[in-house]
C-alpha cells in the first residue's frame, strides 16, 4: 500500500460516511456518522451515551437537568469538609480523597457532555456551576456573618462587665 492509498476507500474531505463492502459485515446498509464540531442548537444531540437523549424533547430536557445537577454537585463538592482534630488522620484523608475523586468524576462527566457541542448543554452547565457557586458562597457568607455577630455580641457583653 503506498502512502496516501486508503485501500480502496473513497474518502472526500468533510465526508464521514463509509461505503458498503461485503467484508465489513453491513451488506446493503450505509453507515453514516454525524458529529458536530462546532456549537449548534437543537435537541438532536448525543450526550454522554450513544443514543441518549434519542432526539426526543422530553429526554433532551431530562439530559439538560442531569447536566445541571452534575455541575451543581461539582461546585457543592468543591468545599472541603471540616475534619475534626480527634479524627484518625488516615480516615480523614481517605474521606477527603473519596470526595475529591467523586468531584473529579462528576467534573469530567460535565466536560464530556460539553463535548457534544450543543449550546443548550453549554448554557445549562454554566448555569449549574454558577448556581452551585452561589449556594456554596452564600452559605459561607451566612456562616461568617453569624460568627461575626456572635463575636461582636460577646465583645459588647464583655465591655459592659
Amino acid at each position: 500500500m503506498s502512502q496516501g492509498d486508503h485501500g480502496g476507500m473513497n474518502m472526500t474531505p468533510g465526508s464521514m460516511s463509509m461505503s458498503n463492502s461485503s467484508s465489513n459485515g453491513y451488506d446493503g446498509m450505509n453507515m453514516k456518522m454525524m458529529m458536530h464540531m462546532s456549537f449548534y442548537w437543537g435537541k438532536d444531540a448525543i450526550i454522554l451515551f450513544s443514543g441518549w437523549p434519542e432526539q426526543r424533547l422530553g429526554m433532551y430536557v431530562l439530559a439538560l437537568f442531569f447536566i445541571f445537577v452534575l455541575a451543581l454537585a461539582v461546585e457543592v463538592l468543591s468545599v472541603s469538609p471540616n475534619i475534626r482534630t480527634s479524627t484518625n488522620p488516615i480516615v480523614g484523608t481517605t474521606m477527603q480523597a473519596a470526595i475529591y475523586g467523586l468531584k473529579m468524576a462528576l467534573a469530567y462527566m460535565v466536560m464530556l457532555s460539553l463535548m457534544s457541542f450543543n449550546v443548550g448543554v453549554f448554557i445549562v452547565a454554566v448555569i449549574g456551576h454558577a448556581f452551585g457557586f452561589f449556594l456554596v458562597k452564600s452559605q459561607a457568607l451566612a456562616a461568617a456573618n453569624k460568627a461575626a455577630a456572635a463575636s461582636s455580641a460577646a465583645a459588647s457583653v464583655a465591655a459592659k462587665v
